[in-house]
């Protein structure tokens, strides 16, 4: 009975870990493999057709300042944009950043690309309860934003871009 019992909860384990896939408190440079998404990344004031890292500060400057107006959502952007939130510990997340990248290319001009990286921002990632990762925030020129997890093909991405933010 009481192995049953270990290995019942050796399998509750191993299934939340499988299944919640980024969702836990690793630490930054606890993972072997090389650090691909950051590498991408451009500074605030580059081109469009690039993906961003977005800082707490520049969100509230350039997005939506929750602290001032913490009850009303109002998108400051004069284009829809997509939120990536990430850690660069995550596989997942890893898989995710360049397809972000292309998809950047791809609506250059229509819509931001920006990341944020919930170990550096956490602030931020509280302010919109990100618990697992990747966090796909799409942000529309009117209305409130919506949010996806996970990784997932690109065709989901494009089909988002479509629906969340009616761009062609």
């Amino acid at each position: 009975m009481q192995t049953m019992k270990k290995a019942s909860l050796i399998i509750l384990f191993l299934s939340a870990f499988v299944m919640n896939g980024c969702a836990g408190n690793n630490k930054p440079g606890n993972d072997s493999v090389s650090n691909s998404t950051t590498s991408a990344v451009s500074p605030a004031n580059e081109n469009e057709g690039t993906v961003v890292y977005l800082t707490t500060e520049e969100f509230r400057k350039q997005i939506w300042d929750y602290q001032k107006n913490p009850d009303s959502w109002n998108y400051k952007g004069k284009v829809p944009c997509i939120i990536d939130f990430y850690a660069d510990w995550c596989r997942p997340c890893r898989m995710v950043a360049p397809i972000m990248e292309e998809l950047a290319k791809t609506y250059k001009g229509k819509v931001k690309f920006y990341k944020v990286n919930t170990d550096k921002e956490r602030e931020l990632s509280a302010t919109f309860q990100i618990r697992s990762i990747p966090a796909i925030m799409y942000i529309p020129k009117e209305g409130k934003p919506q949010m996806s997890v996970g990784a997932q093909p690109k065709e989901n991405y494009i089909q988002n871009i479509k629906d969340f933010l009616k761009v062609q």
